[in-house]
């Protein structure tokens, strides 16, 4: 697969490089790209680039050596025993001085594990040897938890040296389309399996139907995603079991703390802490309607499984794990069938609009400057009402209301019709933002019925979106 999008993060990169002594912290999830990011950054550059792998301090150190040596030319080095790291990155100070250079150590957690002084050591070398040196220095690992403890936390000896951080998430959808040669309905059917991974993006085969796709890399026990979420889990989290659980429950449809302890039987503060830790790694999110103004302390909060793939995976692997272990995978085929558009694609699709109403908003393509996007709801006997995208202008003082309709056919007028209704009944959000215009919009598949492009052009509040394009 090709390098696309980051241009944020490299032009980030680039700006550290220019810096008199960048720092640079990069981490993020397994499979998200930060290495061909750090390859792409440094491929015209003079760069030592270090990957570590498991293996005790004094091996580390001698494929340390030898990397230099294959930078620098000096074969020496190659077969040369270091007892010190100081030593080591005195060599590369001292290569060609007047010269800009990157020293970059990927995967350092696993230094770290066989070596749990290299933090304090990497402290001494940076404020000693590196930080007065004409070099920038970028950090990289897949172990979140451990990356943010060892570089990030305050208790690190590490802490306030950094520069700049980068935390590489997913690719987005409208970076993906924009890339995929593919139509609007396959490139959202595979958004919502891989979830914008580059890594899985790979292994799907644009000349492939998606079922083949699945088939082949997902439910043959073989394939190369089958048992990705416990080779993603197993190196953050203890009791790997527990998230499992945990993950499983939020997948059956329990959203609440209180329902998935009650569905595990355990105790709410039996799961508090890995809850917590799953929303730290990206796996779970909380959300909250648009109308709370201090989600993080909100009660109205569900929990929800925000990795597309791992969703997917829990919806239809895990259940079915004894079943495709035999070979029988044409369970899960027939699963799929009967609800995987439906059921699971139409879900996704509403996260994809919102990103596809961010970049209409920042090509100004809508008048519009979110300052949050997000939804609502709100439970009520007598006044129950949804939306699927909302999103806040304060500074115009405008709040756009959408609706996502992931169907095979054209959206007509009923639609608006429903949607201006449910803003009526909406009493929570019309109080709220009593000042604020109200903008519709409509996201469509398939796009919208004549009479209703008609209505739509005789108003300047309403916003039809076919796939990813204004009408």
């Amino acid at each position: 697969m090709k390098f696309i999008g980051r241009e944020k993060e490299l032009e980030t990169l680039e700006r550290e490089y220019k810096r008199e002594h960048g720092f640079c912290v990069v981490y993020g999830r397994r499979r998200v790209g930060k290495t061909t990011l750090i390859k792409r950054f440094i491929k015209d550059k003079l760069a030592f680039y270090y990957l570590a792998t498991q293996e005790v301090a004094s091996n580390a150190k001698k494929r340390f050596a030898k990397m230099i040596a294959n930078v620098t030319g000096n074969n020496a080095l190659a077969n040369a025993n270091f007892d010190d790291w100081v030593d080591l990155f005195t060599l590369i100070k001292e290569y060609r001085p007047d010269e800009k250079k990157v020293i970059v150590i990927d995967e350092l957690p696993y230094i770290i594990k066989y070596d749990r002084s290299f933090t304090s050591l990497l402290q001494y070398i940076w404020d000693e040897i590196l930080s007065d040196s004409n070099i920038m220095l970028i950090l990289c690992g897949s172990t979140m938890h451990m990356m943010i403890k060892s570089t990030l936390d305050k208790e690190s000896p590490l802490y306030g040296r950094r520069t700049a951080q980068i935390k590489l998430l997913a690719l987005s959808f409208t970076t993906v389309y924009r890339d995929r040669n593919s139509g609007f309905e396959k490139a959202v059917i595979e958004y919502a399996i891989t979830g914008g991974i580059p890594k899985y993006m790979e292994f799907f085969d644009n000349d492939k139907d998606i079922k083949e796709n699945i088939v082949e890399n997902i439910l043959d026990t073989n394939g190369f995603l089958h048992e990705e979420p416990n080779f993603l889990l197993k190196d953050e989290v203890n009791s790997l079991a527990n998230y499992v659980s945990i993950l499983g429950a939020i997948a059956k449809g329990e959203h609440k703390i209180g329902a998935i302890a009650s569905y595990l039987n355990v105790k709410n503060t039996d799961i508090t802490a890995y809850m917590t830790t799953l929303i730290d790694l990206g796996i779970v999110t909380k959300i909250v309607p648009i109308t709370e103004k201090d989600p993080s302390k909100s009660r109205k909060g569900l929990y929800i499984i925000s990795d597309n793939f791992i969703r997917f995976w829990f919806r239809y692997i895990y259940p079915y794990k004894g079943e495709l272990e035999f070979g029988n995978i044409q369970i899960v085929l027939e699963k799929m069938d009967r609800d995987l558009i439906e059921g699971f694609v139409a879900f996704v699709y509403e996260d994809i609009a919102k990103d596809i109403f961010i970049d209409l908003c920042l090509k100004k393509k809508i008048d519009f400057i979110p300052s949050r996007v997000g939804k609502y709801w709100k439970d009520d006997k007598n006044n129950s009402v949804e939306f699927d995208v909302v999103a806040i202008d304060n500074t115009n003082k405008r709040l756009f209301v959408g609706e996502c309709k992931y169907w095979q056919r054209e959206v007509d007028k009923d639609v608006l019709y429903a949607l201006e209704n449910k803003v009526r009944n909406a009493t929570e959000i019309l109080s709220i933002f009593d000042d604020h215009d109200i903008i519709y919009g409509i996201f469509s598949k398939s796009g919208f019925t004549q009479e209703l492009q008609d209505i739509s052009s005789s108003r300047d509040d309403i916003y039809l979106i076919h796939e990813d394009t204004i009408l």
